[in-house]
């Protein structure tokens, strides 16, 4: 399984001796029960689970809410209406779902948060990284496509907005929107063809996720510490770690029935609230909406999209040195999408040796204004596109970008980091007391 020594699946019977030299599917998922865990992940360790409760909510909901659902203009809206008033537990159904979104991108963000705190992107976890990353933005194309199927005002031009991004792109910018859509404009062809690929597209996700646990199981995974289990031997490993199953089944567990308890309330009680008010009137494409803001998990990549406006002195020398070809448009969305491939590049951006800002004190400052930055970006990304809302979301656009591209290379090297515990047996020790390790820390100053 990993690289972490410990108990391989023995079959014993003769059923399950033949059952795994035919398809060992009892041994891959015991070893997966089973893997050796670092004993002291905390409870920011729980999203994993939360993750994939949401995607298995979503595609059986899914599946059940197509059954109803119209893939067509002149029946989408009625269809989704006829799911909230006749199919017998419709409501449900789609307010799980739609709701379902949003638990998906609350865990999501707080995984992706933990990671960079953690410093779980780097090596040897550089490509389970790059997998989340890669899950991340099918998981906003699904969400995105997900939002035009209800084809209310808000679904219709906000695909029209963000279509027209595409058209941006110099040279091919226009036959592009035009595949996109299949046409000239948002239409009944673009309607079906995003039904198909967020029917579609979760699948691929769910097989990505596979790819990412297995990635993890083969690395082992990260800790609070960053200090990687001992591999020298099984008794060695065993001091490091504790099995998955039971002690953070159960862990995991819990925390998703916690979870579960706010969502539920949410779904019954107030499961319009994340929703958009004009979404609720059907598409129209003679009456544009006075404000077009997508839904909250976007709002901060699109504050980044319209952050850059002609005004803006690098927008303005970009045109200039590419013969007026880069515009603030064109600009805006090489900006959105630099902002996701900057955080994806964070396993080579990172110069330090030290893996957790938990030693690293100068990181930790700059980390936490990465996430208050990331709230204002969400704020003014629901603000109309004026004054002072557009200073504001160009500084903290330049504070994202500056983080990964700057901030990151340079605190390797002028960073002074804490002593760091030599196993995390002695980590474990410090903070819960029992083991061998003592209750004291190492002294020895990091690498």
């Amino acid at each position: 399984m990993g690289g972490i020594p410990h108990d391989h699946y023995e079959p014993k019977a003769a059923w399950e001796k033949g059952l795994a030299k035919r398809l060992p599917i009892v041994g891959l998922m015991y070893d997966t029960l089973m893997i050796p865990t670092p004993k002291n992940l905390n409870w920011m360790w729980i999203w994993g689970i939360v993750l994939t409760f949401c995607l298995a909510l979503q595609i059986i909901t899914g599946i059940v809410l197509v059954m109803h659902y119209t893939p067509h203009v002149d029946h989408a809206f009625s269809s989704v209406e006829h799911i909230m008033r006749n199919v017998n537990g419709g409501a449900m159904l789609r307010y799980l779902h739609m709701n379902g979104a949003s638990l998906f991108f609350v865990a999501v963000y707080a995984h992706i948060f933990r990671g960079l705190y953690y410093g779980s992107y780097k090596a040897p976890r550089e490509i389970t990284w790059v997998i989340g990353m890669l899950i991340y933005v099918l998981m906003m194309g699904t969400a995105f496509m997900g939002y035009v199927l209800p084809w209310g005002q808000m679904s219709f031009w906000g695909a029209t907005v963000i279509t027209g991004l595409f058209g941006a792109i110099p040279f091919i910018g226009e036959a592009l929107q035009t595949w996109l859509l299949g046409g000239p404009a948002v239409d009944n062809a673009t309607l079906t063809r995003f039904f198909s690929l967020h029917y579609l597209l979760p699948f691929v996700i769910a097989g990505l996720v596979i790819l990412h646990i297995w990635a993890f199981h083969t690395t082992g995974n990260n800790n609070p510490t960053g200090v990687e289990v001992r591999r020298g031997s099984k008794e060695e490993a065993a001091k490091d770690t504790l099995p998955f199953w039971p002690y953070f089944v159960i862990k995991d567990l819990f925390a998703l029935a916690v979870i579960l308890v706010v969502f539920f309330a949410v779904v019954g009680y107030m499961p319009n609230y994340l929703g958009h008010p004009d979404n609720y009137i059907e598409a129209n494409a003679l009456a544009t909406p006075a404000h077009i803001v997508p839904e909250w998990y976007f709002l901060p990549f699109y504050a980044i999209l319209r952050a850059f406006t002609d005004e803006v002195w690098v927008v303005q020398l970009a045109g200039f040195l590419t013969g007026g070809i880069v515009d603030a448009k064109f600009f805006g969305v090489v900006a959105m999408f630099g902002a996701i491939v900057a955080m994806a590049l964070a396993p080579w951006l990172d110069t330090s040796s030290v893996r957790s800002a938990r030693y690293r004190p100068m990181l930790k400052w700059w980390f936490w204004l990465l996430v208050v930055d990331f709230f204002v970006l969400m704020w003014v990304g629901a603000r109309p596109a004026e004054e002072p809302y557009n200073t504001i979301s160009l500084i903290a656009s330049a504070y994202w970008f500056a983080y990964f591209l700057v901030i990151l290379p340079l605190l390797g090297v002028i960073e002074k980091p804490d002593a760091q515990p030599a196993t995390i047996e002695e980590d474990f020790a410090a903070h819960y007391g029992g083991g061998d390790a003592g209750a004291a820390p190492s002294t020895q100053p990091a690498e």
